[in-house]
C-alpha cells in the first residue's frame, strides 16, 4: 500500500480539506522539456524507458528534484494497456503511437485478451516500488491510465488522428463489437489500477484525452459508462481524478460519480467549471500549456488570477493538458514557484 508522506497538500485537496495554498503538479511533468529527461531519451527508446523500472522511476523523480512539485506522476504511457492485451504498439519517430494490427472487426475483438496484469505489467509495479524508495516519503505518487474510449481510439484507428473517424465509425457500424472491446479494456484497466494501488500509488488519474471527440450523447454510451465502472471499482481503494479533455458538458455527471477530483481543460473558465460540477468537488487545472511560453512575470500573475478564480480550497493547480516540449525550464519553474508563493489577501 502507499507509504505515508511528509507533504500531504495534494491528498488534503483530494479529500476537500482546507489547505494553506493549493497543491501543484503538471501533466506530463516528467518529459521532454527537461534536459535531464532528454539525456535518457537519447540513450533508450520510448518503451524501453517505460518498461525498465530503474529508468521509469528516475524519470518520475527528475521534476520533483528540480522543482519540488506537490505530487509525482509515474512515468509510463497509456498504451502499455493494449500492449498487455496482445495488441502490438510501437512508437514511431515523427508519427507517434503506431499500431501495426489495428482492431477493425468482431473477429479482431475476439482475439484481444484480458491479461494477468501483474504478469504482463509487472514492470510498472516494480517502477512504483522503486519510485517510492527514491521519493522517500516526500510527496505522493500518482498512477494513471487512459480511459477505455481513448485506448479504443488508438486500437481501432491504429495511430493518432485529428478526428478518430475510423474509431467512431466502428462504434456506429458495429456497436456490439465496439462495446465488447470497450469492456475488455475496462476490465483490464480496473485490474491494472488496483495493482498499482496495491504497489503503492496514493491516487490514480484517468485520462480521457479523446472524450471531446464524441457528442454528449455518444460520450455517455461509448466513454462515460466505462469510466464510471472504473471510478466505482477504485474509489474504495484510492482517490480517483477524472480528466476528460473537451468534456466540460459531462462535468455535472462526473461530479456525481464518486471521483475525488475532476480535471478541467483551458477552454472552460474556473467559474463555469465550478458551476457545472456543482461547486462541491475538487477541481484540477486548467492553465493553457502554451501560456507557459509567456514571460515568467506574466505566468506568475496569471497563475495567481487562476487560483483566485478557482479558490484555494478543493483545488489542485495544474495545466489544462500536458506540458509542451518547447517550454523553457525557467518558465515551468515560474509556474510552480507562483503557486508556492501564493497567499490569500
Amino acid at each position: 500500500m502507499a507509504p505515508s508522506v511528509k507533504n500531504d497538500l495534494f491528498l488534503k485537496a483530494l479529500e476537500g480539506a482546507p489547505v494553506s495554498r493549493p497543491p501543484v503538479w503538471m501533466m506530463r511533468q516528467a518529459g521532454r522539456y527537461l534536459p535531464e529527461f532528454m539525456e535518457i531519451r537519447e540513450k533508450y527508446d520510448f518503451f524501453t524507458r517505460c518498461q525498465t523500472p530503474e529508468l521509469a522511476s528516475e524519470i518520475t523523480v527528475q521534476p520533483i528534484r528540480r522543482y519540488g512539485m506537490d505530487a509525482a506522476i509515474l512515468f509510463s504511457d497509456i498504451l502499455v494497456v493494449p500492449q498487455a492485451m496482445d495488441i502490438p504498439v510501437e512508437m514511431k519517430p515523427g508519427v507517434g503511437p503506431w499500431l501495426p494490427s489495428p482492431v477493425r472487426s468482431a473477429a479482431d475483438v475476439e482475439r484481444v485478451v484480458i491479461p494477468d496484469v501483474k504478469e504482463s505489467l509487472g514492470y510498472v509495479m516494480d517502477a512504483i516500488h522503486m519510485t517510492n524508495e527514491k521519493l522517500a516519503g516526500e510527496v505522493p505518487l500518482i498512477g494513471f491510465a487512459g480511459s477505455p474510449w481513448t485506448i479504443f481510439c488508438y486500437c481501432v484507428q491504429g495511430q493518432g488522428s485529428k478526428n478518430f473517424d475510423m474509431a467512431k465509425s466502428f462504434c456506429f457500424t458495429d456497436p456490439v463489437a465496439a462495446h465488447t472491446l470497450l469492456q475488455k479494456i475496462t476490465d483490464t484497466t480496473i485490474a491494472y489500477l488496483k495493482a498499482k494501488v496495491e504497489a503503492g500509488v496514493h491516487a490514480v488519474q484517468l485520462f480521457d484525452s479523446w472524450g471531446g471527440m464524441l457528442s454528449p450523447e455518444d460520450y455517455q454510451e461509448f466513454s462515460w459508462q466505462y469510466l464510471q465502472q472504473i471510478v466505482s471499482a477504485l474509489k474504495p481503494l484510492a482517490p480517483v481524478i477524472v480528466f476528460g479533455k473537451g468534456c466540460w458538458f459531462a462535468l455535472g455527471e462526473m461530479a456525481q460519480s464518486g471521483a475525488a477530483a475532476l480535471g478541467v481543460d483551458w477552454t472552460c473558465t474556473p467559474q463555469m467549471a465550478r458551476k457545472l460540477s456543482g461547486g462541491k468537488i475538487t477541481l484540477q487545472g486548467n492553465f493553457d500549456p502554451a501560456r507557459l511560453l509567456s514571460p515568467p512575470e506574466t505566468i506568475r500573475r496569471m497563475v495567481h488570477e487562476m487560483i483566485r478564480a478557482f479558490g484555494k480550497d478543493r483545488y489542485i493547480v495544474n495545466l489544462g493538458h500536458g506540458i509542451l516540449p518547447t517550454v523553457p525550464v525557467e518558465h515551468a519553474g515560474a509556474f510552480i514557484k507562483a503557486v508556492k508563493e501564493y497567499h490569500e489577501g
